[in-house]
């Protein structure tokens, strides 16, 4: 009988960053901003439209106020999804990932570990692993392919 041999892909550590930098920074615009797109109309619009046949009656301003009402429902569990994830972390992880990335400001990393009396070393140390963390909870790792591994499963 052979052996089962299970081997837990390895993690593309930059391509995990990058997911989880996209996401925090989602969550950013999401709580400052919303789309313009969806605001209504407010200004005529002369244009010749032929009678449908269906009964339905056609208003930007509903469909803007659908368009908006579905917006606001989906970015409040976006951030409630980020938030609940965040806050699973332990103090310093989630002091960092905070402070570096769901402000309304820009901050860099020097300021943060400066802020935090944190040496750069461990600042990157304990970021990287809120990273990883984070990316787990929300599901954004990417895993690389082994392919000494896939080569010896094929002979």
């Amino acid at each position: 009988m052979k052996q089962l041999d299970f081997q837990l892909d390895q993690i593309n550590r930059v391509e995990t960053k990058k997911n989880v930098e996209k996401a925090l920074e989602k969550y950013r615009i999401m709580l400052l901003t919303q789309e313009l797109d969806r605001l209504p109309k407010v200004t005529q619009d002369f244009s010749i439209v032929p009678p449908a046949k269906t009964n339905k009656f056609y208003s930007s301003t509903e469909d803007a106020a659908v368009a908006n009402a579905d917006y606001e429902r989906e970015r409040s569990e976006y951030i409630r999804r980020i938030s609940m994830a965040v806050n699973r972390l332990g103090y310093k992880e989630r002091a960092i990932l905070i402070d570096r990335y769901m402000t309304e400001d820009d901050v860099y990393d020097y300021e943060v570990y400066n802020n935090m009396n944190l040496s750069e070393r461990t600042y990157h140390r304990i970021k990287s692993r809120a990273i990883y963390k984070l990316a787990f909870a929300l599901r954004l790792e990417v895993y690389k392919r082994d392919i000494s591994y896939h080569r010896h499963e094929q002979t």
